[in-house]
């Protein structure tokens, strides 16, 4: 049985919606200009975390596809596919760091992806409420 929500709580489920795409947004947003700044840093997080090898021009390639999907992402343009290519790379990214977790108390930093990543997935299961500044 589905029930309608008043009208005060649909504006602060849509209000949270746009505070968590935008904070996802953000982490991601920088985590692709890095890959610009600092390209040979996404080389050795590749080659690290991946087992990738990696170049500059590769690392380029990617920062240009990853900017296309967040800014996709936070304008909530076709929100199946960009939720759900952000919600599955967040989640190989916090995956591929595993190790880390077995060492909690010198990584704590890593721990942090975990809500993210919770975050992420509540985005694409309402992400048809999620509807606050977004391009229709």
């Amino acid at each position: 049985m589905s029930q309608s929500l008043s009208p005060a709580l649909t504006e602060r489920l849509q209000t949270s919606l746009f505070a968590l795409r935008l904070g996802v947004f953000i982490v991601m947003f920088v985590w692709t200009m890095d890959k610009f700044v600092n390209p040979g840093h996404s080389v050795v997080v590749f080659e690290k975390y991946y087992g990738l090898g990696s170049s500059d021009l590769i690392s380029y390639l990617i920062g240009a596809l990853q900017l296309l999907l967040v800014l996709a992402f936070v304008t909530g343009i076709k929100k199946r596919f960009t939720y759900g290519l952000i919600f599955l790379m967040h989640g190989g990214s916090t995956l591929s760091a595993f190790a880390k977790y077995a060492d909690p108390f010198n990584s704590l930093l890593f721990f942090a992806a975990w809500p993210m990543w919770a975050a992420c997935f509540a985005l694409y299961l309402l992400r048809d409420a999620d509807i606050k500044f977004t391009i229709k």
